[in-house]
């Protein structure tokens, strides 16, 4: 069940009215229905994946709090490990390992494996999966006790607005949350609606508009060069942002209707000055799992420069591999380890540069600036994340560099890369209006909260303008056909 579907509008006003109409004790039981029904609209039988995964959590939280010594516990926290990771890796990277061992063996001209069975990839594996594992960690490590009801550790791990595509959640905020009694609150509902209807206006509006552009060149990118690819490469920028912050933006509005407080997944990222700064604005539940659970745990940045370097890659590498079975995703992965070595290499060297020329880097232009050339780098590991595949981002990159060609912005091939002239001004229009929520949001303005000041008539004005810009402007399919978010894939 998709969040930008006809069934969704219809499942989340019934599932929030029963939840406030039943009483406090079971309410939770009604939303871990509500979820594996949420869940099994995909496929029913990968339910019982999850439900694998819950209870072997579970159970590891339990022992670990159980156990006095440490060797014991660590033992039960790499059980839990190992049993998630295989299945993770067996649904998600079988293939991809496959083909590798192929192409080794092709090259020794030894006998290939032909598995006698596909393996499709479960929707949210990767999501609900380090959900859990984060959980057995903070019992470990006793930021948590253990949740001794497994149906409430289950809604933990199954809660549907943020199932499928994070936020990633952690225990000591979500479980907490479950436990306590919540009260319908007009307040909560207003800007819990507010937070979603922004979303949809991402999704449906911005996101599914820039991918006709994207897709078209990207598909089929023998026959573009140049500024053609750039500006697909920009859109594709500002498609994934708004695919994946609308899907987080969505489900913590859902969730704040009901009550419940998710974590923020993105904080204006492409205004970041440095490719450190932008990992902790974007998918900042992602990036917070591996830091706190993998980076800290290698050793951070406490051994020595080299083994910062390292642990960096390690991070890096391994996200790109979480977000897809390829390798164009490893080197994006790298890409993006590798800009932050190089800048902590050379940040004493352009400090010092910056002042014998007298520049100030802190003022508006030096900001701008360093936020640009930031965003030109994020924006070229993209290539590799969109690309189908590493040999087709290898040569989408020598196309972009092969021909210098602005006439395309007065030729008219510009409104021939998927969407006519009115098209692509709507999709400008929504990037201005994005631009200017993202600079209040980066300047610390609450704009749902000024909102609230407003007159009442002032109020309803804008909410029926979203609702209508997205009713009008929102690209759907034939007979509504809901477009999937980008990161159920993953």
């Amino acid at each position: 069940m998709l969040f930008n579907s006809l069934q969704f509008l219809i499942f989340f006003p019934v599932v929030t009215l029963f939840y406030f109409v039943l009483p406090h004790k079971v309410r939770y039981l009604w939303l871990l229905m509500a979820s594996y029904f949420f869940y099994m609209c995909w496929n029913p039988k990968y339910a019982l994946l999850m439900a694998f995964s819950t209870v072997s959590t579970y159970i590891a939280g339990l022992f670990i709090a159980k156990c006095k010594s440490v060797t014991g516990k660590k033992v039960w926290v790499g059980l839990s490990f190992t049993v998630n990771i295989a299945i993770l890796f067996f649904f998600k990277y079988f293939d991809f390992a496959i083909n590798n061992i192929n192409a080794c063996l092709s090259a020794w001209g030894l006998e290939l494996i032909n598995p006698a069975f596909d393996v499709i990839l479960p929707v949210g594996i990767s999501f609900y999966t380090f959900q859990a594992l984060g959980y057995t960690v903070d019992v470990y490590r006793k930021d948590i006790d253990p949740e001794k009801n497994l149906l409430r550790y289950a809604l933990f791990v199954s809660f549907f607005p943020q199932l499928v595509a994070g936020p990633i959640e952690r225990s000591g905020n979500l479980i907490t949350q479950l436990r306590e009694r919540h009260y319908f609150k007009t307040e909560n509902v207003a800007n819990g609606l507010m937070l979603m209807l922004w979303g949809f206006f991402e999704k449906l509006v911005i996101a599914d508009r820039a991918a006709y552009v994207v897709d078209t060149v990207y598909n089929n990118y023998a026959n573009y060069t140049g500024f053609a690819i750039l500006i697909a490469t920009i859109l594709f920028a500002f498609q994934i942002y708004c695919d994946f912050a609308s899907y987080s933006d969505i489900a913590r509005g859902a969730a704040l209707v009901m009550g419940f407080d998710l974590m923020k997944n993105f904080e204006t990222p492409y205004f970041s000055q440095s490719v450190g700064e932008f990992w902790r604005r974007w998918h900042i539940s992602l990036s917070s799992w591996f830091r706190d659970y993998l980076y800290i745990p290698l050793g951070g940045n406490r051994k020595g420069r080299l083994r910062k370097y390292f642990n960096l890659m390690v991070v890096f590498i391994l996200s790109g591999l979480w977000h897809g079975a390829s390798w164009s995703f490893v080197i994006w992965g790298g890409l993006n380890g590798l800009y932050q070595i190089i800048g902590d290499m050379t940040k004493k060297l352009r400090l010092k540069g910056s002042s014998i020329l007298g520049v100030n880097r802190g003022n508006f232009s030096g900001k701008l600036s360093k936020a640009l050339v930031t965003f030109a780098l994020i924006d070229f590991s993209w290539i590799f994340f969109r690309a189908n595949s590493l040999h087709d981002a290898v040569r989408i990159v020598r196309h972009l560099f092969c021909e210098f060609n602005p006439w395309i912005f007065t030729d008219g091939t510009l409104f021939s890369l998927g969407l006519d002239r009115a098209d692509m001004f709507v999709l400008f229009l929504s990037l201005l209006v994005l631009l200017v929520v993202s600079s209040l949001k980066y300047a610390g303005v609450n704009i749902r909260q000024k909102l609230s000041e407003q007159g009442l008539w002032f109020r309803f004005a804008i909410y029926f303008a979203g609702i209508f810009a997205v009713l009008i402007l929102g690209v759907y399919g034939p007979e509504y056909d809901a477009s999937q978010f980008i990161y159920f894939q993953f």
